[in-house]
């Protein structure tokens, strides 16, 4: 907690520096806030409700009605394949998730939705799938004005699912996963395992970009992680898409993505799970570092370590492996 409120003031100090003077918190937020001060014998309040930054912090909760996400089990009864396959629904099973720390910026939200795809065929479910979420009213809400929902892209008969974190500035304004300068990467590792882009799948936990205070009329700069309880509400999202492509494998790029898929509390760092087996959904998972990992450092070293995870996703795929291909980034 003493990590986060020193975190917290650092941020309300850099956007003060800046000239903001404003930032919404939601009320849940501010009680945490409030409930660390009355722990610590210093129950008195001020009525701005002023942080150590100077920053006046305004409550403000984002509600939303609770979408079940039900979609009739006739929706795609012309589908074409006769639609013999009953409708799925994807729980959001939550209880991995660890219990929601103090998200300063972040919205109060609905329960997680109930997922239930329709019968028909990928094609058809998929498209069902993302129209839904593109234009959920949670999802919506949660992206600033001209900005998109992202929902994964790729091939829906692919064996490998690779899953991101959350979108950032770039993914926001196209609406698709991995599309900046870590995406540009991811798609280079992609064609070094021997395969191209539009071969595999590719997804985030999250739909929307965590937003950040933000002067009126700026557009927003740096990102956030995502936190437990906006993780939560797009995992079933997640899970369907994984239940529609059957991937053999999933490959979490980065630590939000292993904390989402395998619980927070299970790993300190993402050292201690990557190159590992593990397993969400029923599917194997390799843990590995994120594409941005290389792009802060891109020394041999970093480089190899992402690639030896790549290699061990590889041989599980049954891919080709080249002598070329074992030997890359190896330190001469």
């Amino acid at each position: 907690m003493r990590a986060v409120l020193i975190a917290l003031t650092e941020e309300l100090c850099r956007l003060k520096s800046a000239g903001v003077r404003t930032v919404a918190v939601s009320e849940t937020s501010i009680e945490d806030l409030r409930a660390v001060v009355r722990r610590r014998a210093r129950p008195k309040e001020t009525g701005d409700r002023r942080l150590e930054s100077g920053v006046i912090v305004q409550p403000t909760v984002l509600s939303a009605p609770a979408d079940s996400f039900r979609t009739p089990h006739s929706a795609l009864h012309n589908s074409g394949d006769g639609g013999d396959a009953a409708p799925v629904p994807i729980r959001p099973p939550i209880s991995h998730l660890p219990s929601p720390a103090v998200a300063p910026f972040a919205a109060t939200l609905p329960p997680p939705p109930v997922v239930e795809l329709p019968a028909g065929d990928k094609a058809a479910r998929w498209a069902v799938l993302r129209e839904r979420v593109l234009n959920h009213p949670v999802c919506r809400a949660q992206v600033r004005r001209d900005k998109k929902v992202v929902f994964g892209v790729g091939s829906l008969d692919s064996q490998i699912m690779f899953v991101g974190e959350a979108p950032g500035a770039d993914e926001e304004v196209q609406g698709e996963p991995f599309v900046g300068p870590a995406g540009q990467l991811l798609t280079k590792m992609i064609q070094g395992m021997g395969l191209m882009r539009e071969q595999v799948y590719i997804g985030n936990i999250m739909n929307w970009r965590p937003q950040t205070p933000t002067a009126a009329g700026a557009q927003q700069v740096g990102n956030r992680p995502p936190s437990a309880v906006e993780m939560a509400f797009c995992l079933p999202f997640l899970r369907a898409q994984i239940e529609i492509v059957q991937p053999a494998l999933l490959v979490a790029l980065g630590k939000t993505a292993t904390d989402g898929l395998l619980g927070a509390a299970r790993f300190k760092t993402l050292g201690e799970a990557r190159g590992q087996w593990h397993e969400f959904a029923g599917r194997p998972v390799m843990v590995t570092y994120h594409p941005s990992y290389i792009l802060r450092e891109p020394t041999p070293r970093k480089k190899r370590l992402i690639w030896e995870d790549l290699l061990r996703v590889m041989e599980r795929a049954g891919l080709a492996i080249s002598d070329k291909q074992r030997g890359y980034f190896l330190e001469r």
